[in-house]
């Protein structure tokens, strides 16, 4: 299995092939687009390595952007005991979510790509809550279908004897 060191956003990352990735805001990016990380630190596989000095000239990575988004809010409280002092703030960073979908080497040759993606559609969704309401009506007609019989009860009559 080949893998590559990428650099951004100030971090390396070890990407596979078909690997989802949540890295940090790539500026100026829309979901659904090619986006290409050249600065590649290393690339190999089992066999052999590629190690750049400090980039591999040539090299290049293929990923597709998938959404950018905020990640959950992290809060950060901050007290000076015995001063009647405290701040709280809360921060949400910007990421990006990319597939990995090939591998370059520094000749240009692939190394290794992933598989295609298919998207499932909302169809197959709605199929299964149709085929999920069609069940839950066929127990409605089921529970319906039985009659409720009413069985008379004897009525118990009391008398309160007085001595």
């Amino acid at each position: 299995m080949s893998y590559a060191v990428i650099q951004t956003g100030g971090k390396q990352y070890k990407v596979k092939s078909g690997e989802i990735l949540k890295i940090e805001k790539l500026p100026d990016s829309k979901p659904d687009t090619k986006i290409e990380f050249k600065e590649i630190l290393a690339y190999g596989d089992d066999k052999i390595i590629e190690l750049g000095s400090p980039t591999v000239a040539g090299a290049k990575v293929e990923a597709d952007l998938l959404e950018n988004g905020k990640n959950r809010t992290v809060l950060i409280f901050k007290k000076r005991r015995r001063q009647n002092s405290r701040r709280k703030n809360g921060h949400r960073q910007q990421y990006s979510l990319i597939r990995i979908n090939k591998i370059f080497s520094k000749d240009g040759k692939v190394l290794s790509e992933a598989e295609q993606m298919v998207r499932q559609s909302k169809k197959i969704e709605k199929v299964e809550i149709e085929a999920d309401a069609k069940k839950s009506t066929k127990k409605v007609e089921a529970k319906a279908s039985i009659k409720k019989v009413k069985v008379p009860t004897k009525k118990v009559e009391t008398k309160v004897v007085s001595k």
